[in-house]
């Protein structure tokens, strides 16, 4: 499990995090959505190793992260999907998804393996191979760039804001790929600010505000919650929403708090 306890965390002598207490369940899909500000990609970055806490502890299975750095996080299993502008333009799609093994350049059997097993799962990086990066659609963008981190095979996902930008049909594509990565058993942590998208994909969600957690519950409960349908979703529960917090929930959804 990943959890941060306590953290502080911000920028220029400010914190955004006040004193953050999250846990992210093994083998979910977590959704952490919340006004602007709230500090849903600051909780990424501390993760990731971008962002130093100065007070506070991040733990992914006994393991402490905080002090790392983002080289050492990695080594850990932890890659970070950033929120835009994260392929090389001028490099082609191979080159780029191969970038996301440059820890493994050594061992070029292995590399090719783990290309390949990307490859499978993600078709296009193929298909395009030898194209520039820069001549990419938005969602074809966002799956190379999904792809790039596969190539660590990370325990833990990090998506900042994965529907940013797409259009419905590359919306859908991006999301049955992050479905199919988790069902694979990589944890999926990500930032959303459509709220009912995000939840929608989750297993689990997370409501912050002011830096800290607010709600934390089973995706389906949040989204039936008359609370969060009436500041993020716009207006009361959807029967639909109403009717996924009645179904049973599988054991690594989480409880409330």
């Amino acid at each position: 499990m990943l959890t941060l306890s306590g953290v502080f965390a911000g920028y220029g002598g400010g914190d955004v995090l006040q004193g953050l207490d999250l846990a992210v369940p093994t083998g979910a899909i977590t959704c952490i959505v919340g006004p602007n500000g709230a500090g849903k990609s600051t909780v990424l970055r501390v993760v990731s190793g971008l962002l130093r806490p100065r007070l506070g502890t991040v733990d992914l299975d006994g393991t402490r992260l905080e002090k790392l750095g983002c080289a050492g996080v990695l080594a850990q299993g932890v890659a970070q999907v950033p929120q835009s502008q994260a392929l090389f333009p001028q490099m082609t799609i191979r080159e780029n998804v191969l970038l996301g093994g440059f820890t493994l350049r050594r061992d070029k059997k292995l590399l090719a393996q783990r290309y390949e097993r990307v490859v499978e799962l993600i078709p296009i990086v193929a298909e395009r191979a030898h194209d520039r990066a820069g001549n990419l659609s938005g969602g074809q963008r966002r799956m190379v760039e999904i792809a790039r981190c596969l190539m660590v095979e990370p325990r833990v996902l990090l998506l900042d804001e994965p529907s940013l930008g797409l259009d419905p049909k590359s919306l859908s594509a991006v999301s049955q790929l992050i479905a199919e990565t988790n069902a694979a058993g990589t944890t999926v942590l990500l930032v959303e600010q459509n709220v009912r998208l995000g939840l929608g994909m989750a297993t689990h969600g997370i409501v912050l505000e002011g830096g800290r957690v607010r709600l934390d519950a089973p995706a389906a409960d949040l989204v039936a919650n008359p609370e969060v349908a009436e500041l993020y979703l716009g207006g009361a529960p959807s029967d639909a929403g109403r009717e996924r917090a009645a179904a049973p929930q599988s054991a690594d959804a989480g409880s409330a708090r």
